[in-house]
């Protein structure tokens, strides 16, 4: 349920009434990676303050944009998952991301980079031209945290964890070379010559990494 009016016959109005008040569209972001229990959300999103989490997670289901459910034994958990009205916000996510991608340097003092974060600027990214007839599974291990990306015929599927079977693993070693390459400011020549990153399979792979996935 809305907590302010613009009083304006308008679907853009009517769509911030929903997910514009601060926290809701990055709450949305994580819960496309899947279903969350609380504390996910709270590692997530690590200076959110829990009563504003609690809120927003309230407002969303009021709207009918996330559910709640409870796991079975023995995991005894309650997670929080979009409807399908929730996961209809995915493109206007990504075409947000890719508009902000765009004042994107390097992270500023303080600021968090988490597994939820990464995945999204996956989808932000992803190139759907460039992965026409394409199949290939990657996965990219930035540390802290491993997201899987599998493409089936220009289809992106992303998540948070190992990939069963990637034909290429790509790992970050130093700095910020996935995302240098993505942004297309260091070729995957220049990323496995200055050893900033390793990857396991087929290097080849890593050329059509950078031309599906560019900011």
């Amino acid at each position: 349920m809305a907590t302010r009016e613009y009083k304006q016959f308008c679907g853009l109005a009517r769509a911030m009434e929903l997910v514009g008040e601060r926290w809701s569209m990055l709450i949305v972001r994580d819960l496309l990676s899947g279903p969350r229990r609380y504390t996910d959300l709270r590692k997530g999103l690590p200076a959110i303050p829990t009563n504003i989490l609690s809120t927003r997670l309230k407002q969303l289901e009021e709207a009918g944009l996330a559910t709640r459910r409870a796991l079975p034994h023995p995991e005894r958990a309650v997670v929080y998952e979009l409807t399908d009205f929730g996961r209809d916000l995915e493109p206007a996510l990504i075409a947000l991301g890719r508009w902000g991608a765009r004042t994107m340097t390097e992270p500023r003092p303080g600021e968090a980079i988490t597994a939820e974060a990464v995945a999204m600027s996956f989808r932000t990214a992803f190139r759907p031209a460039a992965a026409q007839h394409v199949t290939v599974g990657f996965e990219v291990r930035m540390g802290e945290f491993t997201i899987r990306l599998q493409i089936t015929d220009g289809v992106l599927a992303v998540g948070i964890g190992e990939h069963p079977a990637p034909d290429l693993v790509i790992e970050r070693l130093s700095g910020h070379p996935v995302r240098e390459l993505m942004s297309g400011t260091k070729t995957p020549d220049e990323a496995l010559a200055d050893g900033s990153l390793r990857v396991d399979g087929d290097p080849a792979l890593l050329a059509r990494f950078a031309a599906m996935f560019r900011f």
